[in-house]
């Protein structure tokens, strides 16, 4: 009797099985590419507006990673403040 193949290698099973992948995915459009002065103001507000890297990643086109190195470089903190993201909290009434 042949030992039976792992879950993954079998015919048919949905183990391990990836759609296509996309040639130029939106966040990696402008990988590699120098940062305009436009840009990092840009990634200045959405981080002061609690904007998740993720985000912040795909409005941009850049990957995650570059996201987060031009940040520290540029002295700008994405880590989030006590409060919920896209500034959505309600203001406080008097």
């Amino acid at each position: 009797m042949a030992a039976r193949q792992p879950a993954w290698k079998r015919q048919g099973s949905p183990i391990g099985k990836m759609g296509p992948r996309k040639a130029n995915p939106k966040y990696k459009r402008r990988s590699r590419q120098p940062w305009s002065d436009k840009e990092v103001k840009q990634l200045r507000s959405l981080a002061k507006a609690n904007t998740p890297t993720g985000v912040i990643s795909l409005k941009m086109q850049r990957p995650p990673a570059s996201i987060a190195s031009k940040a520290q470089r540029e002295g700008i903190s994405l880590r989030p403040v006590n409060r919920s993201p896209y500034n959505r909290r309600k203001t406080a009434r008097r």
